[in-house]
């Protein structure tokens, strides 16, 4: 039996190789998978060219996954510190990761990434055609626009953003309702001032047929971006940004008519009380697809600490349904990350995966912290490093305050609760004081 993409394969009852690793991570069925895949409830983001994946599913009923974005910019244009953040997120286990580069070759670094990275990899065309056409933006053509999302597919990408919400209507809607913050989505305002340039409706939205084309030749996950984003929590939940979830509802459907998988990206900036309550109407106006957040930043005042703002709104959200969390690392609006930072919007976003795992219990969640607790119980000091998320800075920190004696820390010593509550229950003798 022969299928075009991991859905279509879903739909016909085949079981993949991809599918069959995916469940294996899960701890499920591969049946069980392969029937939310079929639903379109679930994405394998696996482009056929894409020969060095290690397959992930990506899904609210499995486990959280997160991404992790990187790439150069014009300011910043180091090409050694980029494949030193690939290789830290891969290690730390982040599953996917996004390339927004926006100068130099992209391609060399796309093709390399496709070459010889395992995880998912993902990249939004509308940067590259910028960067790949040298012209300006008004005078890029619709089928340019569409031939570099051609161009990424053949470079072995697993799935694409594509602004194709925010249409002429859209657009139009948008500049009636004014917003404190207006459109800080990158691409969407990117793709709004080509429209107001040329008069011409979005090329993503007006070639939409042609682009599920593509993304089926070469089983490309389409990731429907969000335009409208909110970037203030005072333009959470607008009409801009609701209007452009119903037309990414609508061509959710579309593309499964073609056997294409999808995921849809939300926002941005939301107050804490709101979450929940978005994540419930992208469940039912996208028919359960997955949803992919920008953390949501719970509040705007923390520049310097916005990897913390995104953990507890990304928390709340995959909590709540969202299925894929895109870190935030502490340079965000300040400045491109360098490779701390980068791990600190790994293990923030990791924290927060996890932490939302066990809120929807996921199969295995818990047992991780269970087993940290037992360490933590017998004082088994190894142990508790080899469970910690971060094991290198766990041990960093013991280590710079070495304690009187090995079964206690700095902080507590002898009057450490837990060894002295192991050794009462055991019938010794407790003095704290002059020990």
């Amino acid at each position: 039996m022969s299928y075009t993409t991991q859905m279509d394969a879903a739909r016909q009852g085949i079981i993949t190789p991809q599918m069959e690793a995916a469940a294996k991570k899960e701890q499920i069925e591969v049946r069980e998978l392969q029937k939310l895949m079929a639903q379109g409830k679930a994405v394998i983001p696996a482009n056929k060219l894409h020969t060095c994946l290690e397959p992930n599913a990506i899904g609210s009923m499995l486990k959280t996954k997160i991404n992790v974005n990187l790439g150069t910019s014009r300011d910043w244009k180091d090409l050694d510190m980029e494949p030193e953040k690939v290789n830290d997120a891969v290690k730390m286990g982040a599953e996917s990761i996004m390339d927004l580069s926006s100068f130099g070759d992209t391609q060399k670094f796309r093709r390399k990434l496709t070459s010889q990275c395992p995880a998912i990899i993902g990249t939004v065309p509308i940067y590259d055609a910028v960067v790949y056409y040298h012209k300006p933006l008004k005078e890029i053509t619709s089928q340019e626009w569409i031939d570099i999302v051609e161009m990424h597919a053949k470079d072995g990408v697993d799935f694409m953003t594509i602004h194709v919400g925010i249409n002429k209507a859209t657009a139009g809607r948008f500049k009636k309702n004014k917003r404190l913050t207006n459109i800080v989505s990158r691409g969407g305002s990117i793709i709004f001032a080509w429209m107001e340039m040329t008069g011409e409706e979005n090329p993503f939205y007006e070639h939409y047929d042609h682009i599920l084309e593509i993304c089926r030749k070469y089983d490309v996950t389409l990731s429907l971006g969000d335009a409208c984003r909110p970037g203030c929590i005072a333009d959470a939940g607008d009409i801009s940004q609701i209007e452009e979830l119903v037309t990414l509802g609508e061509l959710t459907k579309r593309a499964w008519e073609k056997d294409v998988q999808v995921i849809i990206e939300g926002p941005g900036h939301m107050a804490l009380n709101q979450i929940e309550a978005n994540m419930k109407i992208q469940q039912t106006i996208c028919q359960g697809a997955p949803f992919y957040v920008l953390g949501p930043l719970v509040t705007d005042i923390a520049p310097g600490y916005d990897h913390i703002t995104a953990a507890i709104g990304g928390a709340i959200a995959a909590a709540n349904g969202a299925s894929f969390l895109c870190y935030v690392t502490p340079a965000e609006h300040l400045r491109l990350p360098d490779v701390d930072d980068v791990k600190e919007g790994i293990i923030a976003s990791k924290i927060a995966a996890h932490a939302a795992d066990i809120a929807k219990g996921i199969k295995g969640a818990a047992d991780w912290d269970r087993q940290m607790s037992t360490a933590r119980k017998n004082l088994d000091w190894e142990e508790m490093f080899r469970l910690s998320i971060d094991p290198e800075k766990a041990r960093r920190y013991r280590a710079q305050a070495k304690p009187e004696k090995e079964d206690t820390c700095s902080m507590c010593g002898n009057f450490c609760a837990v060894k002295n509550m192991n050794r009462i229950l055991e019938g010794e003798i407790v003095s704290i004081y002059d020990e």
